[in-house]
């Protein structure tokens, strides 16, 4: 019998919590094949006050990764940035015609993949990670207080070769090859500077797909993104998502912290569960994705209704636990990934690769992910296996690049 097999309720397996909002936050389909967009769709602006693929609509495919830097000194630490911008700027801007020739004895100028495509939506965010800030390059002052280790949390089986890095970036667009490509040609920048720690791809559903224009649905079947923060609100992205000059490091004034989490999800554990235990583990139902004890998708969650003998929504139910007393907000912004058969147990690897985006990890994020690590009833079916944060650098305008704020 495959060790998965041996999870679940009866068997009386706990493995780790899922992070805060995976069913009210993420959206999935399965289904791998490339949807190439109709190229009507206008470029996602590069330079601005705000860097792109935060409050950006999301797209239908990413890469998340993460480099450490090789490079001994802050000049150094500086070309990189400025070469990644040059890159981010010329392939979200339109039709990717960089020439693919040139001397006939070197290397391409481009690797040439996307030729003739358009950008497809395509954005690129850039962030710090915390060990950026060790002394290396005289930043360690410049740290912000939000930019944190995050804690250990229960349950947590974190692998290294999926966490953590100097530098991460996350590569949204509709067009898989398009995000592969960004991905290769800032690879090819860092060259001498910065090396690729990991790579994580995921997808969501296409438009063509979701033909009732319903919430998106993830991996488990439930609908997910109903209770998310409106990214189309400023009022809300000012409250929720932007850091302030205000907030101790002034360089980070229109950034955001990118909190990343990879979370396996036992797929086949999941498929046996009777439709009861699912809806009651997340607190809503599966089609109408309507909370337990609702009649709408997006009636606020009744917490304290009850029927004779327990909760309505149960006490360990994901949404009671991630929602909390309702002060403490994300903005989602995740995938879900289909990585084939983990071959010690034979099953699928497959889950979602959260992302979320604050204004300081410390009051939104941690407390939620916390909460869920101690209680959710979730945790029997998933498991944490990759973590990272990053301190998302505001925008730049043209002349400038990415981080300038940090470095200059």
């Amino acid at each position: 019998m495959s060790p998965g097999a041996l999870r679940g309720r009866r068997a009386g397996v706990v493995v780790p919590a899922i992070v805060a909002g995976l069913a009210v936050g993420a959206a999935a389909t399965f289904g791998l094949t490339r949807w190439l967009g109709t190229g009507t769709e206008a470029p996602v602006p590069f330079y601005g006050e705000h860097q792109a693929g935060i409050s950006t609509p999301s797209q239908n495919f990413a890469f998340v990764a993460a480099f450490d830097v090789i490079t001994g000194s802050k000049d150094g630490l500086r070309e990189l940035m400025r070469r990644w911008t040059d890159v981010a700027a010329r392939l979200t801007a339109g039709p990717q015609e960089q020439s693919v020739s040139g001397t006939p004895l070197s290397p391409p100028s481009d690797t040439g993949e996307t030729f003739g495509y358009e950008p497809c939506r395509l954005t690129m965010t850039f962030g710090a990670g915390p060990s950026l800030f060790d002394g290396r390059f005289g930043l360690s002052s410049m740290r912000p207080a939000a930019l944190v280790d995050l804690p250990p949390f229960l349950g947590d089986r974190l692998r290294p070769e999926l966490s953590n890095g100097d530098l991460g970036v996350q590569i949204c667009a509709d067009d898989a090859q398009v995000a592969f490509h960004a991905l290769r040609e800032l690879v090819r920048a860092a060259r001498g500077l910065a090396v690729l720690r990991w790579s994580q791809q995921g997808f969501r559903p296409s438009p063509e797909a979701n033909t009732r224009r319903q919430t998106a649905r993830n991996l488990q079947g439930f609908k997910d993104g109903t209770a998310n923060v409106d990214a189309s609100d400023p009022v809300q992205l000012a409250r929720v998502v932007w850091a302030s000059g205000d907030d101790g490091a002034a360089w980070m004034k229109g950034g955001s912290y990118l909190v990343f989490r990879r979370i396996r999800m036992y797929i086949e554990v999941w498929d046996r569960s009777s439709l009861q235990d699912q809806e009651n583990t997340i607190g809503r139902h599966k089609e109408s994705g309507n909370p337990l004890g609702g009649t709408r998708e997006r009636d606020g969650l009744d917490l304290a209704a009850r029927t004779k003998d327990s909760p309505v929504i149960p006490q360990d139910a994901h949404v009671r636990l991630a929602h909390g007393d309702g002060s403490e907000q994300i903005l989602r912004r995740p995938f879900s990934f289909a990585d084939g058969v983990d071959p010690r147990t034979g099953e699928l690897d497959a889950g979602l690769l959260f992302i979320c985006f604050q204004r300081d990890p410390r009051v939104q994020f941690i407390p939620i992910q916390a909460r869920l690590a101690e209680n959710d009833a979730l945790n029997e079916y998933i498991a944490h296996v990759g973590s990272a944060i990053f301190a998302c650098f505001p925008g730049t305008w043209k002349g400038g690049y990415i981080g300038e704020t940090l470095l200059n």
